[in-house]
């Protein structure tokens, strides 16, 4: 009986056949839409050539000497160190953390978990990292997520231009959050940030929005070869494995505010991905946070499905250890615990710390908020608050050597930044 039951999910080829001769109808408005915003930027092949020239490391140094950024120094600081190997090797923090018995130990590479911060919203953060870095002997992240406005980093001395040249120095990868999320007032559904913590069903973006955020994408894509979003809705998730299967190289992190809490949640997300994936079998998704609500449970019902549709390699799934002490979540917070279990068996898994330690935030005078990630530069100064918020990412950067340390007294391996951590 179960067998005849479960065969009644077969999805029928005729019904296939309505999807494809939807997405192919020459007169279809929503996909009409779709392509004339592609249009503004050229083809995919020229939209890709401007994307990968305005991504060197060359081109993006000489636009910030042009505009004489001040970050162009640390830029060339950061190089200098890496390039006399001023931060601790990897055999070298294992054998902080076990002593001599590191060296006789074998890691398990199979299932490095990717050390990510967030957010990374001012670039000299980065430097303020790496000098303590240096210092401590300490590690530096793999993967950077960042929340800040784009117009405003575009305008703030080449700040985008900076990071976007850090990154490559470092060896990171690195998420931008475009506008086109609300939060600047523009969004009916939002009042501004103060409300954006309601919406774990996906933060709105009505109407317009959705063609708005990949003409947005586009635009810094082939301005700065900005490649990696963040993506918080259900329509702009289809409009990214979209334009992805059109042959632009866009790449994506869905949101932990898009609310994938359950493993059907994820067999929806997943099923999309591969149904819309190159010939090459690749998709766009390539980090994939879910709520902060889901276990272990679901995170390996989740690993399951991505195995079944061959996305194991392609999407990464992202787990909050910590979270910013106000404005998201109950505290206390941490899922360290739950990694190492996870990270034996689970492949291609990051640790995202979006927060400090407990016992460390909650003597703060000014504890993390995800408010803050939201406000005006010129706002935050004014007030007097950049010492604080700097301090919360410092914190960040801590619960980051934490987790290393966690996963390396379980045998385990972890992505730091591979151009500063050597492996010998």
């Amino acid at each position: 009986m179960k067998s005849e039951l479960r065969d009644q999910l077969r999805i029928r080829p005729a019904a296939l056949k309505e999807v494809n001769d939807f997405l192919l109808d020459p007169k279809n408005p929503v996909v009409n839409d779709i392509l004339r915003v592609v249009d503004k930027y050229g083809t995919p092949e020229e939209i890709n050539a401007k994307a990968r020239e305005a991504r060197e490391l060359p081109n993006l140094k000489k636009r910030l000497r042009k505009i004489r950024s001040p970050y162009l120094k640390d830029l060339d600081w950061l190089e200098s160190q890496r390039d006399k190997g001023a931060f601790v090797s990897i055999p070298e923090f294992r054998r902080q953390v076990l002593g001599k018995k590191a060296d006789k130990m074998k890691f398990d590479k199979k299932h490095s978990v990717t050390l990510e911060i967030s957010a990374f919203q001012y670039f000299p953060w980065l430097i303020t990292e790496a000098k303590q870095a240096i210092k401590n002997k300490e590690i530096m992240p793999g993967r950077y997520i960042r929340v800040r406005k784009m117009k405003e980093q575009e305008k703030d001395d080449g700040d985008i231009l900076a990071v976007a040249a850090a990154m490559q120095i470092v060896g990171a990868s690195y998420v931008e959050t475009l506008d086109t999320k609300g939060t600047d007032g523009s969004n009916v559904h939002l009042g501004g940030p103060a409300t954006i913590t309601g919406y774990f069903g996906g933060v709105g973006q009505p109407n317009e929005h959705a063609l708005q955020y990949i003409d947005e994408f586009l635009y810094y894509y082939t301005e700065y070869g900005v490649r990696q979003v963040l993506n918080i809705n259900p329509g702009t998730v289809l409009l990214g494995y979209i334009i992805y299967k059109l042959g632009i190289d866009m790449e994506f992190k869905i949101s932990v505010f898009m609310g994938n809490d359950n493993p059907y949640s994820i067999l929806w997300t997943l099923m999309a991905a591969r149904l819309f994936s190159r010939k090459d079998g690749s998709v766009p998704l390539i980090g994939f946070n879910l709520s902060n609500s889901v276990d272990v449970k679901t995170i390996e019902k989740g690993a399951y499905i991505r195995k079944k549709f061959g996305l194991e390699d392609n999407v990464r799934i992202e787990h909050h250890i910590t979270e910013t002490w106000k404005s998201i979540v109950r505290q206390p917070y941490n899922r360290r615990d739950d990694l190492v279990v996870l990270s034996d068996h689970v492949k291609n898994i990051a640790a995202k710390h979006e927060g400090g330690e407990v016992e460390v935030e909650e003597k703060r005078k000014h504890p993390s908020d995800i408010l803050d990630y939201f406000r005006d530069k010129e706002e935050v100064i004014a007030s007097g608050d950049m010492g604080y918020l700097e301090e919360n990412y410092m914190d960040k950067h801590e619960s980051v050597n934490l987790t290393a340390k966690a996963l390396t007294k379980k045998g385990l391996s972890f992505v730091a930044a591979w151009n500063l951590h050597s492996e010998k």
